[in-house]
């Protein structure tokens, strides 16, 4: 009788019975996570609690990293803003979920980035053997010698870009440029000659088609992170190698095709000129990071440790990835300071008093000893994180222990960069720019346990097996362009420009027109702030 009725049944029937039957699941799934889930107990936003779908609205908006913060301000340092997933907001949980024996491994939402390609790298491997062995071969092309080498790349491109900033009269300020734009430029084109060895000229004036590439990177990563946070991200996996991964090709940008096209040339190109290099000395072949990589061995098999294919995979990720922390930190650091007249001053002093001319800033001791300009370097940083949301991770079979609370394997657990590090426990005056709170001294009444403190909830670089591997390179081009390009100019806003900051329309948590506005797309996404530049008046310092 059963079998006769379904026979009978229209599709209209079979589709209202589908649609039932669908809601009552949902509905059944909602119930069980707001009242049998063993998390049930975590507090957190009702309808996060229940679903995925607000922290993804959130995400498409590229507001998830103020909302996770409003959450922190409203249920304490430890929040469920998913149904399977708990966020905490201080440094000893950190500790305890990104330590190198922690018992997590990256969650599936590094798998599904549009960006990753066939190739699985550092960043896209969730599997912790894998990518504690490719962490490990990568580690090979970030040494120091490496870092030596690739800062007369560096200044060879800052030094043309600064030659830009002031073409005419440089004895009156310049017009107001986008700074964000213009470091993206810089940093894209350092990264591209150091990647494949080519530089992508983007910060050079005239028409090129790869100039609206990081616009482009940009829309492709808001994209690529709203597919990561949403209820579907599974399903979306699992239909990439089945068709899904052949329509976003379709789909993608035609910027986009002829950046990966022009990669792909450059890349064997560069192959190509490192094999007719083989037979001259160390010295006289061309050092950069494609070199290191080239030449670098498998410690176990004695072998090349990369392949041609994994070759091109790793220069695209090092022009990715290499250029978020330090235009990100760059973009900030400056939306600060020039916000800032006394420490701009103080920073410039210190820069133009230790070096003569911007020729002998040159990466060494010396500049490293500046230890106001890695003060605010770090605090542009903290202020402007280049991840502004969480790193998740997942929670392997046997659980883990977070702050004396055990969490059951499958849970995704995390910390955002973002809230952590505005921290008001930690920090006292989270909001403000204050450099000061890094350097251990006895007049401002900074102590080594407080520098340290502040250390423990700012992670620009990430921590334990995630540790960025670039972290030195990183830190010597932003101490390079900064230092040489705060010799040579002095620097202030556009007067009556907001470009960069808060505004109220944008809410709780990102009104303060002195705080530095970011979008989350996983990687910060700013514009702003609107500066100007004159040649350095030579009266101001001796």
């Amino acid at each position: 009788m059963l079998n006769l009725s379904l026979r009978n049944m229209s599709l209209m029937e079979w589709l209202a019975a589908a649609f039932v039957i669908s809601l009552l699941v949902y509905l059944a799934n909602i119930v069980y996570n707001l009242f049998f889930h063993p998390l049930a107990n975590i507090p957190g936003p009702f309808l996060a609690r229940a679903s995925q779908i607000p922290s993804w609205y959130h995400a498409t908006r590229g507001d998830r990293h103020i909302w996770l913060w409003q959450q922190f301000q409203i249920y304490g340092d430890k929040i469920r803003p998913e149904p399977n997933a708990v966020l905490f907001n201080n440094p000893a949980a950190y500790a305890d979920i990104y330590g190198l024996k922690s018992n997590v491994r990256r969650s599936n939402f590094y798998k599904d980035s549009l960006f990753h390609g066939p190739e699985v790298t550092t960043v896209s491997a969730v599997d912790v053997a894998e990518h504690a062995r490719k962490r490990r071969l990568l580690s090979l092309a970030f040494t120091e010698n490496s870092v030596r080498a690739a800062s007369s790349f560096v200044i060879r491109h800052l030094d043309r870009w600064n030659q830009l900033l002031t073409e005419k009269d440089g004895s009156i300020w310049s017009p107001a440029v986008d700074i964000s734009e213009k470091i993206s430029g810089l940093v894209f084109d350092i990264m591209g000659d150091l990647s494949f060895g080519k530089s992508l000229d983007v910060k050079e004036p005239g028409a090129n088609p790869l100039k609206t590439v990081h616009h482009k990177m940009a829309d492709y990563l808001k994209l690529s992170n709203s597919i990561s946070r949403s209820p579907f991200r599974d399903h979306i996996i699992w239909l990439m190698p089945r068709g899904l991964g052949k329509l976003f090709a379709l789909l993608t940008p035609a910027p986009i095709r002829q950046y990966k096209q022009f990669v792909y040339d450059s890349v064997t190109e560069r192959i190509a000129l490192h094999r007719e290099q083989a037979g001259k000395t160390e010295v006289e072949q061309r050092q950069d990071m494609f070199y290191f990589l080239c030449e670098a061995r498998n410690p176990d098999t004695g072998l090349p440790a990369y392949k041609e294919a994994e070759l091109r995979a790793k220069a695209n990720l090092l022009i990715v990835a290499g250029s978020d922390t330090a235009s990100v930190a760059l973009s900030g650091m400056l939306f600060y300071v020039t916000g800032d007249s006394w420490r701009y001053q103080k920073l410039v002093q210190e820069i133009r008093t230790e070096f003569e001319t911007p020729d002998d800033i040159v990466y060494g001791p010396k500049l490293s000893s500046l230890v106001y300009l890695r003060a605010c370097i770090e605090e542009g940083m903290r202020l402007s994180p280049a991840v502004p949301g969480d790193l998740p991770r997942e929670v392997l079979s046997g659980g883990l222990e977070i702050q004396g609370e055990y969490f059951p394997p499958g849970t995704i657990v995390g910390i955002t960069n973002w809230a952590l590090s505005r921290n008001q426990e930690v920090y006292g005056d989270p909001e403000l720019f204050r450099p000061e709170r890094w350097i251990v001294d006895e007049a401002t009444g900074v102590t080594e346990e407080d520098v340290n403190r502040a250390r423990s909830s700012s992670h620009p670089f990430a921590g334990g097996p995630g540790r960025c591997l670039g972290q030195n390179f990183a830190m010597m081009e932003m101490m390079i362009i900064l230092a040489r390009t705060l010799h040579r100019f002095d620097v202030r806003r556009e007067p009556g420009s907001t470009l960069g900051s808060g505004r109220p329309e944008y809410g709780w948590g990102a009104r303060d027109s002195k705080q530095f506005h970011l979008t989350d797309a996983y990687i910060s996404i700013r514009r702003g702030p609107m500066l100007q530049f004159r040649k350095r008046q030579q009266s101001d310092y001796a």
